[in-house]
C-alpha cells in the first residue's frame, strides 16, 4: 500500500460540472484530491480487504438474527420498543438490502480491522462507483498507465444489479428516492443511485424527506398526492424511529430501502456483540459498551456514541488521557469502547482510512478517506486508488 503523487487531469474540474459531482469541493476545502492516488497490490485487496470483508458481512447477518430475538438486545441497540416487532418482521420476511461500507483500519501489513459497519445510509458513493473509475480511464486513455493497471471497483455493476433483482418482487411499482434538503452530498449520492435504478428498468421519483406526507388511510404520499410503496431514503433509521411520523410506520406498508433491519447494523453497539460472538477474530478489534469493567483493560481506546456519523462525538484515549476529540450532537443514548487501531499514515500526517464496500452481500470495491486529523470526519478528502502488481 502506497501513497503516489500525481499530476491532475487539467480539465477535471469540468468535467466534473459536466457530470454533475457539484460537491467536490466543500465549504472552500478540496474533498476530491487527485494529486494523489493509493496503490494496492492484487494480494493485499483480494486477501486482506475482499476476503475479509466478505466474512465480515456473514458475521454481521448473524449479529442481526441474534438481536432480533433477543429484548435485552435491542434494549442495548437503543431500538424503541414499540418497534422491536417492526424491526424483526422486516428480517423475517427476508427485507432486501442494497449497499453497506465498512470502515477499516489497514496499513497494508497483517489483518485489516473493522472500525464501524455504515450499514443505512453511507455516502462516498458516487466518487466511488463511477467518479475514480472515470479518472483511471482517463489516465489509461491519455497513456499514462497501460491497460494492465486495475482498481478495485465492480460497484456500480453490482448495484444495478441488485436494483435488478428488487424489480422482480416490485412489478411495476414506483421506487421513490428521498433525502433531506439542502444537503448537496446527499442529493448527489441518491441522485446517482436513481440512475442506476433507471438502467435496471425501475421507474423511479424523487421527494426530499420534509416534503413526504401523509394521507388518507395512514399512507405516505409525495407532493402529487401518490401513494409512496416503495422508497430509498438517504435518512437513518434512529431518525425515523423518533420521528412523529413514525406512528404509522407499519400502517403506511413502504418497502423501505434499506429495510428497518439495518438499524442493528448502523449501530455502534455491533462492535461489542461481534467481539462477543466472534471474540478473538483476526479482523476485529475488542470492543465493550462503556458500563462494562473490561473497558479497563484497554490502554488505548477510542469511545464512540451508539449513534453517531462522520465521526462526531468520538474520543480518543490514551493512558487515561484524552488526546483527541471530535465535537457533535451525539452521545445521550450512550456509548461503546473498542481498541485503538491506528490508521496508516502517510508523507507525516496524512491518516487513510479503508471504505469496503458490500452490495447483495458481497465486496463491491474500496473507497479511500484521509485526514491530517486522527479521526475521519465528513469533509476527509477522497483520493482514488489502483492496483497494480
Amino acid at each position: 500500500m502506497q501513497r503516489i503523487k500525481c499530476r491532475e487531469r487539467e480539465n477535471w474540474r469540468s468535467l466534473a460540472d459536466e457530470y454533475g459531482f457539484k460537491f467536490h469541493t466543500m465549504y472552500g476545502e478540496p474533498y476530491w484530491c487527485e494529486d494523489a492516488y493509493y496503490q494496492f497490490t492484487l494480494r493485499q485487496i483480494e486477501d486482506d480487504i475482499e476476503d475479509p470483508s466478505a466474512e465480515l458481512q456473514q458475521m454481521c447477518l448473524a449479529a442481526v438474527e441474534r438481536v432480533v430475538n433477543d429484548e435485552v438486545l435491542l434494549s442495548r441497540f437503543r431500538i424503541p420498543e414499540d418497534y422491536w416487532d417492526f424491526v424483526n418482521d422486516s428480517w423475517l420476511r427476508g427485507d432486501k438490502s442494497l449497499y453497506s461500507r465498512f470502515d477499516l483500519a489497514y496499513t497494508g501489513k497483517g489483518p485489516a480491522k473493522l472500525l464501524e459497519n455504515n450499514a443505512d445510509t453511507p455516502t462516498s458513493l458516487y466518487e466511488t462507483g463511477f467518479w475514480q473509475w472515470l479518472w483511471l480511464e482517463d489516465k489509461i486513455n491519455a497513456n499514462q498507465w497501460n491497460e494492465n493497471v486495475d482498481q478495485f471497483n465492480l460497484l456500480q455493476e453490482k448495484l444495478i444489479d441488485q436494483f435488478r433483482d428488487m424489480r422482480k418482487f416490485q412489478e411495476d411499482i414506483v421506487l421513490h428516492f428521498s433525502c433531506c434538503k439542502d444537503t448537496e452530498e446527499d442529493r448527489g449520492t441518491v441522485q446517482y443511485l436513481e440512475d442506476c435504478a433507471s438502467e435496471a428498468g425501475i421507474k423511479t421519483k424523487f421527494v426530499y424527506i420534509e416534503d413526504i406526507g401523509l394521507g388518507e388511510g395512514g399512507f405516505f404520499t409525495d407532493l402529487d398526492d401518490e401513494v409512496i410503496e416503495w422508497a430509498f431514503k438517504l435518512y437513518p433509521w434512529e431518525f425515523m424511529l423518533r420521528e412523529e411520523f413514525s406512528l404509522f410506520l407499519e400502517e403506511a406498508d413502504v418497502n423501505w430501502i434499506e429495510p428497518a433491519w439495518k438499524s442493528i447494523l448502523s449501530n455502534k453497539a455491533l462492535l461489542p456483540l461481534l467481539w462477543e460472538m466472534f471474540p478473538g477474530h483476526k479482523n476485529l478489534l475488542p470492543a465493550y459498551f462503556d458500563d462494562d469493567e473490561r473497558v479497563n483493560s484497554l490502554e488505548h481506546y477510542v469511545k464512540k456514541p451508539i449513534f453517531a456519523r462522520e465521526g462526531a462525538n468520538v474520543s480518543i484515549v490514551q493512558n487515561g488521557q484524552v488526546i483527541h476529540h471530535s465535537e457533535g450532537p451525539y452521545g445521550e443514548e450512550g456509548f461503546i469502547v473498542q481498541a485503538y487501531s491506528p490508521l496508516a499514515i502517510f508523507d507525516g500526517d496524512k491518516h487513510a482510512l479503508i471504505g469496503s464496500w458490500i452490495v447483495d452481500d458481497e465486496p463491491a470495491g474500496i473507497s479511500v478517506r484521509e485526514d491530517s486529523n486522527l479521526i475521519t470526519q465528513d469533509l476527509s478528502r477522497y483520493l482514488p486508488h489502483i492496483i497494480l502488481g
